[in-house]
């Protein structure tokens, strides 16, 4: 059984631990302290990158240099990275594995899919969401996971799976900026993106294109897999490269990650943490990625046009009292036409902001020169004409976060108390229960979405060359 992903929002005061921090410690809270993550390499100033949140008109030309990241510096694109290498090892040793819960590691079944057979989720011990949907740790110095906006009518736009490469074909229309570009023609509106580290290897100008539009980045690993059938080390590898790549494109660090389908458990959710980032899920699916497409499949566009049909209707009746996050793809030219679609018809019925905005979230790179505006600011566009410059050294090293609230969140915003949020939570209503059959859900974790995606990077790393 499908069941919904209701967060237990829970917007725990833990304080950031300095980068000389030898091992995180709990906070007053209970909630274990991070610490900027000072095992990454310190890259120089991204040329072409804003020094800051932008506030004057953006650049939407319609195209972007197809130039690498140095590709000899990163594993291969879309494929498993390498657990020995010495830049995986120093941040393993780093971790506190005494704060990583030992969960199995879970195994596939002969069609790739997630085996659930052998875990008990009457009693989930780990908080798995792929067996129950679990966001509230068992663990109690791991937050809460991020899965619905708190207050009624937000939207939390976001799209998983970029950025959208070129592959050389005609779809390549509909790749980066195509996105980008309709969104700030369209309100200036913003979202929160959630990167494929092969993508931003890749592609790094769409990355760089995406902060200085106001967009907010966070990882989504560097393969794709699902990330309870990884080994500890193998769940570093896929979250340091990605953050690294995201890091040596545009300048940031960041605080946000999503785990492929959903797929998350404490172990995943605590390796995830210590390495600074906090999980972020959703409450409503698309489906979109099933739909017929470069790499998708054979779900009908009209089902996911009944999805938002829905979603919109119930919001105009009176009927829907939440907040959302509502999963969508960056992944082919299917999911970038249904996103425009519908993106002007939900601007209409909800307040549509990143999943940051709508948390008040203004700070969610541990770099503080980048301050996103609060819920209750207006969003301006602004000419990006400046260059970035590092935060800390002449070497752009990560800062720690000096606020006193978790990721992010900083100390004069005004967040909503725990029990308010799982109030409204708690009374959340199952629309997306049609959506169930879902690739993001536990119930098809078939590698039909890896492997096309993997496909298509081969044909973009060709094309680059």
């Amino acid at each position: 059984m499908h069941l919904l992903g209701i967060s237990a929002l829970v917007l725990a005061t833990a304080t950031f631990a300095s980068a000389a921090t030898t091992k995180p410690t709990s906070t007053s809270s209970g909630v274990l302290a991070v610490e900027s993550p000072a095992w990454l390499p310190h890259f120089g100033v991204p040329n072409g990158v804003n020094a800051g949140y932008p506030t004057g008109a953006l650049n939407t030309s319609k195209t972007l240099s197809h130039k690498t990241l140095d590709l000899s510096a990163y594993p291969e694109p879309w494929e498993a990275p390498s657990t020995t290498h010495a830049e995986i090892k120093a941040v393993i040793k780093a971790i506190d594995w005494t704060k990583v819960p030992k969960a199995p590691i879970v195994k596939t079944n002969s069609n790739g899919e997630i085996d659930m057979t052998k875990y008990d989720d009457s009693k989930d011990d780990y908080c798995w969401w792929s067996s129950t949907n679990c966001v509230k740790p068992k663990s109690s110095y791991l937050p809460a996971d991020v899965s619905v906006c708190p207050n009624a009518g937000d939207w939390g736009l976001n799209y998983d799976d970029g950025p959208f490469n070129p592959i050389g074909d005609d779809t390549d229309k509909w790749a980066e900026p195509e996105l980008y570009n309709f969104l700030a023609e369209n309100g200036n509106q913003k979202a929160t993106l959630f990167y494929i580290g092969s993508n931003v290897a890749t592609f790094p100008e769409a990355a760089k294109r995406a902060i200085n539009d106001g967009h907010v980045l966070c990882v989504h690993t560097w393969s794709h897999p699902a990330m309870t059938t990884q080994t500890n080390e193998q769940v570093v590898a896929e979250l340091y490269w990605t953050l690294r790549a995201i890091k040596e494109a545009t300048g940031v660090t960041t605080k946000c990650w999503r785990p492929p389908f959903g797929d998350v458990d404490d172990r995943v959710r605590a390796i995830a943490w210590q390495m600074g980032m906090q999980t972020m899920l959703w409450d409503q699916d698309t489906n979109d990625w099933d739909m017929p497409g470069d790499g998708g499949g054979k779900l009908a566009p009209s089902k996911v046009d009944g999805y938002f049909e829905d979603w919109i209707e119930t919001r105009k009746k009176g009927t829907d009292k939440n907040g959302h996050i509502v999963l969508q793809h960056e992944l082919n030219n299917a999911t970038v036409k249904m996103a425009e679609k519908w993106l002007p018809k939900i601007q209409e019925s909800f307040n549509v902001v990143s999943i940051q905005q709508c948390l008040n979230v203004t700070q969610p790179y541990w770099e503080t020169n980048w301050v996103y505006p609060t819920k209750n600011e207006n969003v301006t566009a602004t000419t990006n004409t400046t260059t970035a410059v590092p935060s800390a050294t002449v070497s752009g090293s990560a800062v720690p976060s000096t606020t006193d609230i978790n990721l992010g969140h900083t100390a004069t915003t005004s967040i909503p108390s725990a029990s308010s949020v799982l109030s409204a939570q708690s009374s959340t209503t199952d629309v997306s229960l049609k959506a169930s059959n879902t690739e993001e859900s536990s119930a098809s974790l078939v590698a039909v979405h890896g492997l096309s995606l993997l496909a298509a990077t081969a044909l973009c790393a060709s094309y680059l060359l």
